[in-house]
């Protein structure tokens, strides 16, 4: 393996880059966006699972600079009352313990990440067209230059430009829910420090933590037709609030008087996902991350599972025999898990059944997977 273009500078991109660099693989990314800029208003959360996978690529201390780790999941009913109150993930390891953090900071926390492992990031490189030869991959770009390298990675998000190139018929789809994401320091507390707390409330499913320097990071779930967007383009955080607080008044707890204390940090998007059984490949081209797999927010898996990808990709190209056998290898054992969130988290967003957790992926399994000094060719199933 000589070259891998990576399209998309993003998440999943910025941390495939790291994870092929490590692997002693040539790699250079291409950014359509003329900065690190990454839908800078939204948070996520990053589970253990995300962040082991960042610890593979030795990426951790740049994300822990950032954020603030959560410990522990509180449940409310609508009336207000704790139902549940439990430790999440693996708190004992610091460097595994939940994350939250806005998504551009930790877009350019990985970017400057690349940029520190003298890693090619170039931005205001709008990917064109793709045109696959005997010899290797050309990527086309809008302004007429092009790049050749021996594989191309679409890593550039639900609306992926590189899978139209190959996959018209594959669109994202409305995933039953639109979602709120709001900050707020005029808050008062909603729980215990390092805390996230879920109110199952009975016109939205609201959640909502405090970062240790006071400021309330909060997100509302309902369900109902996509918004327009003339609505999401158009709606003032006045508009947003005054959609939102008449469900959330409904209930007792702490969600509508956080709304109520919001001003201008707060935004609105669709949830959508991308249909099970896509393509993820045509000849030397692959989908990662959200081009690939994109989940409703419900589960809050999306970035971690872009950063199990990362791993996933670069141990398999640095194990396989050959490239060809190296993407079947990573879709093989890639796409029952995430297929899996997509379906579980769309079942969570429409409030229909969930799967049983026959299959799920155990802890065993993705620790193995992710561990870097694990050889997956030499461990895949030969059945």
């Amino acid at each position: 393996m000589a070259r891998v273009l990576v399209i998309g500078g993003g998440i999943a991109g910025t941390a495939t880059a790291l994870a092929l660099h490590k692997a002693g693989i040539e790699v250079a990314v291409h950014e359509a966006h003329p900065d690190s800029a990454e839908d800078i208003g939204a948070f996520l959360t990053l589970a253990s699972n995300g962040m082991r996978a960042l610890a593979q690529f030795d990426a951790s201390a740049a994300v822990t600079a950032i954020g603030f780790p959560l410990t522990s999941l509180r449940v409310l009913d609508d009336t207000g009352t704790e139902v549940a109150h439990a430790p999440m993930g693996e708190t004992s390891d610091p460097l595994l313990r939940y994350r939250c953090l806005r998504r551009g900071d930790l877009n350019t926390a990985l970017q400057a990440e690349a940029a520190c492992r003298g890693i090619t990031v170039r931005h205001g490189a709008r990917f064109a067209s793709v045109e696959d030869g005997p010899d290797g991959v050309t990527a086309h770009f809008a302004d007429g230059t092009t790049a050749k390298g021996d594989l191309l990675i679409g890593a550039d998000g639900l609306n992926s430009a590189v899978r139209r190139s190959f996959a018209p018929g594959t669109q994202p789809v409305h995933a039953g829910q639109y979602v709120f994401y709001g900050y707020t320091r005029a808050a008062a507390p909603s729980g215990p420090d390092a805390c996230i707390t879920m109110v199952r409330g009975s016109g939205a499913a609201f959640g909502c933590t405090m970062s240790p320097d006071g400021e309330t990071y909060w997100f509302a779930r309902v369900t109902g037709d996509p918004l327009s967007a003339e609505e999401l383009a158009q709606g003032t955080p006045a508009d947003l609030r005054e959609r939102l607080l008449p469900l959330l008044r409904k209930d007792a707890g702490p969600a509508a008087g956080i709304v109520a204390a919001t001003d201008d940090d707060l935004m609105v998007t669709n949830a959508t996902e991308i249909p099970t059984g896509t393509p993820w490949r045509s000849g030397r081209t692959l989908l990662i991350g959200d081009a690939a797999h994109a989940a409703s927010p419900a589960t809050g898996q999306g970035a971690s599972m872009a950063l199990e990808d990362a791993v996933a990709l670069a141990k398999s190209l640095r194990d396989a025999p050959d490239t060809d056998a190296a993407l079947v290898l990573y879709e093989t054992l890639r796409r029952p898990r995430v297929e899996h969130n997509i379906t579980v988290s769309g079942n969570i967003s429409r409030g229909t059944h969930t799967p049983s957790a026959a299959s799920r992926a155990s802890a065993e399994d993705i620790v193995r997977l992710l561990d870097w000094d694990a050889d997956l060719w030499a461990e895949r199933d030969p059945h």
